[in-house]
């Protein structure tokens, strides 16, 4: 897929930002692309002519260059079997026996732009750049020839396909993807809708974190943002009586179907709402919760949104710490890279001063370990989750 043999240079800026760890060059440190095509696999050198690697190359986007590996050798057919097997691999460690999970996770699995996500027997893949667009025949051969599939689909309608000059789109690629897939996360059964759910057609990165928070769980909890109701369902598998809000009235349904199948439909009570409107109205009923959940969308898709964002969960959390009762506990989390983790901690120590509360974090955590953080790139990490008690 290389277009060119021609090594292009990489400013000695650039050059330091990979060889500290980071995978991502960015154009203005490739003042020269010396050939490269969209979506090339090409060697990379610096500017005195030292190899760095090989790398994906846009012509499109700010992110010029995506390190594949720092190796003199040109990755083949073998490379790219090493790499499936090893994500594979570290996914059978972490998650042996779930249904759903990440398999591929872009750079934290060496291959730039794909995610690969399993549910049940049946795949769902997103293309997010050009490259590995040219690749993915490639890519899903290596996964369906070590996973048990029925079938696969392409998932490629993220906004950021758009800033590699790709098409927004979902495309059947093996077999048939079922219009609802069943996968249990301990004794739920939820129905995913992988065309038009959201990411890939569930949160698969914060399992673990619905299995932590339903440990804190007792009382009256409250899980706002619940989409299928995911940690509201843990909940009350624990005991807890669950008021569960979303806007999606579709997700609720589902949510309610799961709470339905496993005997639940007596303890968590769903409903539709704006859950901004939902928390004041709370708030002005003087309604108390034993735990709060939020886990609100990404209110940060960029930088130039952070400042909005920062205003967005300072407002839902504190809303939420004001209905926490004595002893209350606040599971909060952020998927929204823009907001750091020490900017989301400034955030949440805001709202308690002008909540009126102190709260102590009794548990710090962030994506499950199939969607792991690769050090040295700040983008891997990007789900932040805390547990915060009322003393």
């Amino acid at each position: 897929m290389s277009g060119t043999r021609v090594p292009v240079r990489v400013s000695r800026r650039g050059a330091r930002r990979v060889r500290a760890g980071h995978p991502w060059v960015f154009r203005d440190d490739v003042p020269d692309p010396r050939g490269a095509a969209h979506g090339d696999l090409i060697p990379a050198e610096t500017e005195r002519g030292e190899r760095l690697g090989w790398a994906f190359y846009s012509a499109t986007s700010k992110i010029a260059l995506r390190f594949v590996t720092l190796s003199a050798e040109e990755p083949d057919r073998a490379f790219w079997e090493g790499r499936i097997e090893r994500a594979l691999e570290w996914r059978s460690r972490v998650r042996p026996a779930s249904e759903a999970m990440r398999l591929v996770f872009g750079e934290s699995d060496g291959i730039p732009g794909l995610v690969a996500d399993r549910y049940g027997s049946h795949l769902v893949v997103q293309s997010l750049t050009a490259a590995t667009e040219r690749l993915l025949d490639l890519l899903v051969d290596l996964l369906v020839e070590r996973v048990e599939t029925e079938s696969v689909l392409a998932r490629n309608d993220p906004a950021v396909r758009a800033l590699e000059g790709l098409p927004r789109e979902v495309r059947q690629l093996r077999g048939r993807t079922p219009d609802e897939i069943e996968v249990r996360e301990g004794r739920i059964v939820q129905r995913i809708d992988c065309r038009r759910g959201q990411k890939t057609g569930a949160f698969l990165d914060q399992v673990e974190n619905r299995i932590a928070a339903a440990e804190w769980s007792r009382g009256r909890v409250l899980d706002a943002f619940c989409y299928q109701g995911g940690f509201g369902l843990a909940a009350a598998l624990r005991g807890a009586e669950v008021e569960a809000v979303d806007s999606s009235a579709e997700a609720v349904a589902r949510g309610a179907a799961a709470a339905a199948a496993a005997g639940l439909a007596s303890s968590v009570r769903f409903s539709v709402a704006n859950v901004f409107e939902d928390l004041r109205a709370r708030e002005r009923r003087g309604e108390r919760f034993d735990q709060v959940i939020l886990d609100p969308p990404a209110f940060a898709k960029s930088r130039g949104e952070a400042a909005e964002a920062r205003r967005g969960y300072k407002e839902v959390n504190l809303r939420a710490m004001r209905l926490l009762g004595a002893g209350g506990i606040l599971v909060t989390s952020s998927c929204s890279y823009n907001l750091r983790e020490s900017d989301f901690l400034d955030v949440l120590a805001e709202a308690a001063a002008d909540a009126g509360r102190v709260l102590r974090v009794v548990e710090k955590r962030t994506q499950g370990r199939d969607h792991p953080i690769r050090l040295g790139f700040p983008e891997s990490h990007y789900l932040k989750c805390f547990v915060l008690a009322v003393p």
